[in-house]
Formats: C-alpha cells, structure tokens, sequence
C-alpha cells in the first residue's frame, strides 16, 4: 500500500497544476493500492474547490476504490497531536502528521508526495526504532 499526500492529489485533478503530468505518468507506475487520511482529503477539497470539475474527478476516483481512506481513532489523533507539537522546530500540519500516523498504524513505508523538502526529514515509528519514508515516484 502508498500513502498519498495532498500535493499529488491536487495536481492529479487539476490540469491546470504544473505537476499534474509528472503525477499521471507516476501515478500509472504505482502497482500497489493508495490510501490517504481524512485530513489529507480535507486540505485538496480546498485546493481543488468543491464544486470544480477536478474535484467532482476526485470523489469519482474515491467512490471507484481507486483511493481508500482511513479514518482517525482517538489513538491517531493523539498520534498526530503529539507528532505536531514534538516538531516545533520544524513545524508539520495536521494532514503531514496524519499520514506519519496511518504510516505508523498500517506499517505503510512509501508515500507518493510533492512535499519531499518536509518528507525526507520526517520519520515514522516501527517498535522502537524510527525510519525514513521511501518518497515515490
């Protein structure tokens, strides 16, 4: 399984985006299945606006299973809460945490983003050790 981050999702249904070719053409180099977090979702809605036709794209690409989705418990909330205040120097939203968090719930190392300033410094836990992402495509 990847994960996905906002960046890609955007550029995917958006034309218009200057990364919208490189991510089809990696997009269709990706063999495994995609999950992303609520929080992800919520940040590319606003990117893309609710009611265009990329984001109309995105709830189809969602509703054919192209895309799942995983759902924060209360133990992933606090998770993300706690990864975002550790990481005060370095500051990470919401929807960064969240994908760090469904990484560490699902053991899920790959994750197709943009933002690989912010993704080759983070880390996500494996028992007791932290390791890096593998950044896709």
């Amino acid at each position: 399984m990847i994960l996905v981050d906002a960046g890609p999702l955007a550029a995917l249904f958006d034309p218009r985006d200057s990364q919208h070719t490189h991510c089809l053409a990696a997009l269709k180099s990706l063999t495994q299945p995609l999950r992303t977090t609520v929080p992800v979702l919520t940040e590319v809605f606003y990117l893309l606006q609710p009611q265009s036709a990329g984001a109309d794209k995105l709830r189809e690409f969602i509703v054919n299973d192209d895309l799942s989705i995983m759902f924060l418990d209360q133990a992933g909330l606090s998770r993300c809460f706690e990864l975002m205040e550790s990481c005060a120097d370095h500051p990470m939203d919401f929807a960064d945490a969240s994908l760090i968090a469904a990484a560490e719930a699902l053991e899920i190392e790959q994750i197709f983003t943009l933002d690989r300033r912010h993704f080759e410094s983070y880390r996500f836990r494996k028992g007791h050790r932290y390791y890096p992402f593998e950044i896709l495509p």
